[in-house]
């Protein structure tokens, strides 16, 4: 027995030992915030300062310089997640953690991001290289300033390699994989629907959405199309198991509006924007100030950057303040080979900790090619051109007008977006504003080599539109439909969200004639479900034919509030029921495409017109095997539905544990806490009550939302609000964390402008 204890005791002490070490190992990695330092690569001293929440405030002579210092700032706080950035769109993934992510890294590599990145470099202005580099050397002096790497590196036991301005580019490139990955599986699951089901089903899965925002009022038709049948092999095979855990996942985010100074007491146009995208630890953002000189002005940015990138991607300059939603446009399109097609074959090495592997990848003139069920496709692509990146984004920056800013964007390399910019002089403006393609001929399913139009596949689009100072003063985008209905077909529909979100906050600017920076923030957290009240009826009058057995249902379902609110379960039953039902309904079409890697996640907008037709129409064919009505066929899926979300939310088998607050409970969690559950108390934010939907302005679920809230009138930045979901640092010891997610988890604004300096650090030329 005494032994036994003794043990004990020499097994805890060892246990003190080796967390003590883990800790003091943490704290020996945090960076240096204080004091001066020697570097290499500066051509004047900069100085790099920290508000509480960790605010990177950097004050340099020259834009170079900045960038410089941007990159020790980044590389002290982010460079795990940088890292991740430029290996994600590289393919490089498995060089970090095995072979378990070779399936990515091959599905990436398909792109030869690293390749396209460094021909890139060979074409930009030597001021814009100069940047890239001094951001390159700050990051690497950030780098060589480290008494012990970051805890992921000790963790993974993977070495760190240096940041080379190639990299940079490939920040960008894993952006265009982020916001316009759907839009490739897109066409390619809209043409595997058309070759198995033919162009009838085509039709009626990519319908026009009925709910219209565009900017001019203009509507695209839509019509009342009869179900195509469905045969009753595709009933019998498709499993009607609960993919809408995938279908949900895939929520379209973003909003942006803006209004004149003829809407704002001081004269002065305002902008909102709320970027929505998934969320983790460290947060995507990373909060930025830059002060310089450009040629004789002094130049004060604040606002948003992109760890990876020497940029400010969203923020107010004094003069001018921009902000994005993706503009989901067509920005691909996929050529079915010709027979006798010449191509090329070259071999794309893998390598990773474990065995890696050799990968044959197939070049065509029209691009990399890829197999789909007989036939071979190729793909054309913006990323994949001249123009897909550059650093014309920076020109905003220095830009003292909306007019200016938009000659200095006109073709600039990012992912397409709908950009909104305002001036302190009262106007505003949107455009398209990204890597757009001169062709013109987009289409939703696979085209022939005889349409390919290779010079337009070769320049920047000319003449995009743009709406400025229109005559209602007012402004939105929320990844639906923009452009006009005459403009629509030149830029095609790359998977535009349903328009529910645009139209909401197009009816809530139209509500008042003057606004404040408050009445912003009150819109963008606008989580009214006008959108599910037709779902709330239809389940409402289902159940009903059941009322002893859904009595409380019934109850849940008559006080749900209409909002995506925390309290409210009948937000959860309608939100969840409409999932089941859509997953139901289309469960033949998916089961046959998930047979070659597709889902039908990426056209599910569209089947929102198709699910109600479906509803309505009940048409036999649909129906699964046995089944005979259509009534007792939607409370089978609801008994179903409501069994799973008791077994997954509820401990004692309650339905008022189905609140919406817990069901869709924001959990925002760092990689390695998912793959290390006993890390997450130390890794992940605190789990807060969820708040918004998917179909609502107040955009959110689990890993979802908003990743940035900003309000901000340019010449008023002291009012102007940035709210953040999480802190500066991704190290867990660092006082910045966690910091501001306190404020955005409570809605409470959080200031743009920074705080009373708490750390600063001085970096000289040697």
């Amino acid at each position: 027995m005494n032994r036994i204890i003794t043990a004990g005791k020499w097994f805890l002490l060892a246990a003190l030992v080796l967390l003590c070490g883990l800790y003091l190992g943490l704290r020996a990695s945090l960076p240096m915030l204080d004091g001066k330092l020697t570097l290499p690569g500066l051509v004047k001293p900069l100085e790099i300062n920290r508000d509480s929440l960790g605010t990177a405030i950097i004050h340099s002579d020259t834009r170079a310089d900045a960038a410089y210092g941007l990159g020790f700032a980044h590389g002290q706080d982010r460079f795990f997640q940088m890292d991740l950035l430029r290996r994600n769109s590289a393919g490089e993934l498995a060089e970090l953690f095995g072979d378990a992510a070779l399936k990515l890294d091959e599905r990436h590599r398909f792109h030869q991001f690293r390749k396209r990145a460094q021909a890139l470099l060979k074409q930009l202005p030597a001021d814009d290289m100069a940047v890239l580099e001094a951001y390159s050397r700050g990051v690497n002096q950030a780098l060589a300033q480290q008494t012990l790497p970051s805890f992921e590196y000790l963790l993974s036991g993977a070495a760190i390699k240096p940041w080379r301005p190639e990299d940079s580019l490939l920040t960008i490139f894993s952006m265009y994989l982020d916001l316009q990955g759907n839009t490739l599986e897109r066409e390619l699951v809209l043409e595997r629907i058309r070759q198995l089901y033919g162009d009838e089903m085509l039709a009626f899965v990519s319908q026009n959405d009925p709910i219209q925002a565009a900017l001019d009022g203009s509507t695209l038709p839509t019509q009342a199309m009869v179900a195509p049948p469905l045969s009753a092999k595709a009933l019998e095979n498709a499993e009607l198991r609960p993919i809408g855990s995938e279908l949900d996942a895939f929520v379209k985010g973003s909003n942006n509006w803006a209004v004149t100074g003829q809407l704002t007491r001081s004269g002065r146009a305002m902008l909102s924007d709320d970027m929505h995208l998934g969320l983790a630890v460290p947060i995507i953002w990373y909060r930025a100030q830059l002060n310089y000189h450009h040629h004789d002005s002094d130049i004060q940015v604040t606002g948003v950057s992109l760890p990876g990138a020497p940029v400010i991607v969203v923020g107010s300059n004094g003069h001018v303040a921009w902000g994005f939603t993706n503009g989901y446009i067509d920005t691909a399109d996929w050529i079915e080979l010709p027979k006798g097609e010449t191509t090329e074959t070259v071999t794309e090495q893998l390598a990773s900790t474990g065995a890696g592997k050799e990968i044959p990848l197939t070049l065509s003139r029209f691009g990399p090619v890829k197999r789909l069920g007989d036939k071979d496709y190729a793909l054309s692509w913006v990323a994949h051109g001249d123009f897909a990146i550059n650093l014309n984004l920076m020109r905003l920056e220095t830009a003292t007008g909306v007019e200016q800013g938009l000659a200095v964007t006109e073709h600039t390399g990012i992912p397409v977006q709908n950009m909104l910019i305002v001036d302190n002089a009262g106007n505003a403006a949107w455009r398209l504003t990204g890597a757009i393609s001169a062709r013109d001929n987009p289409v939703v399913v696979a085209q022939s080599a005889t349409d390919w139009q290779a010079e337009g596949w070769a320049a920047p689009a000319a003449n995009v539109p743009l709406v400025a100072n229109p005559a209602n003063q007012r402004l939105w985008s929320a990844n639906s439909r923009v452009l006009s209905a005459a403009d629509t077909p030149r830029f095609g529909d790359g998977g535009y969200a349903i328009a529910s979100r645009a139209a909401q906050i197009r009816d809530n600017l139209n509500a008042k004639s003057v606004f404040d920076e408050s009445d912003f923030l009150a819109m963008q957290l606008d989580n009214r479900a006008l959108f599910l009240t037709p779902w709330h009826q239809l389940l409402t009058e289902t159940l009903k034919h059941q009322p002893n057995e859904f009595e409380e249902d019934i109850k849940a379902l008559a006080d749900w509030g209409a909002c995506a609110c925390s309290e409210s379960v009948g937000y959860t039953l309608v939100s969840k029921f409409r999932g089941a039902v859509m997953d139901t309904l289309f469960a033949p079409l998916q089961t046959r495409l998930a047979e070659e890697g597709l889902s039908l996640s990426k056209i599910k907008g569209n089947l929102e017109v198709s699910a109600w037709q479906l509803l309505q129409q009940k048409p036999d064919s649909w129906l699964p095997e046995k089944m005979t009505d259509w009534n007792d066929f939607l409370l089978d899926i609801y008994r179903a539905n409501r069994a799973a979300l008791l077994s997954r939310h509820s401990t004692a088998g309650e339905l008022a544990e189905l609140n919406w607050g817990k069901v869709n409970a924001l959990k925002i969690q760092h990689p390695f806490s998912k793959q290390i559950p006993l890390l997450a108390p130390l890794l992940d934010m605190p789990e807060v009550p969820g708040f918004g939907g998917h179909f609502e302005p107040a955009v959110q679920s689990p890993g979802f939302g908003a990743s940035q809230r900003l309000v901000v009138q340019p010449g008023r930045e002291q009012d102007a609000i940035l709210m953040l979901p999480g802190g500066q640092s991704g190290h867990p010891l660092s006082a910045f964390y966690r910091s501001g997610f306190g404020d955005y988890a409570s809605h409470t604004p959080t200031p743009l402008l920074p705080g009373q300096i708490q750390h600063s650090i001085r970096l000289m030329p040697q």
